[in-house]
């Protein structure tokens, strides 16, 4: 069995000043603006991308039925 400690108490809160706090809280807004700003960055760029793919089918399909119908496919 342990003996209870009787010494001064070890468990201290760190406490943080006004300055501290701010400081982490922009931190931490600039950083959420980031992720967000990355997201939009990401969806816009797969939309892009997705009509870009729509657009070369579209006219793919389009010059294989010419070329069919100009009797060279």
């Amino acid at each position: 069995m342990t003996e209870k400690y009787e010494g001064p108490e070890r468990r201290v809160q760190p406490h943080l000043t006004d300055g501290q706090i701010e400081a982490i809280a922009e931190k931490a807004a600039g950083r959420a603006v980031e992720l967000m700003t990355q997201g939009v960055y990401k969806s816009i760029g797969k939309s892009v991308v997705e009509k870009f793919f729509y657009i070369v089918g579209v006219l793919t399909l389009a010059l294989y039925l010419w070329a069919k119908k100009n009797g060279w496919a």
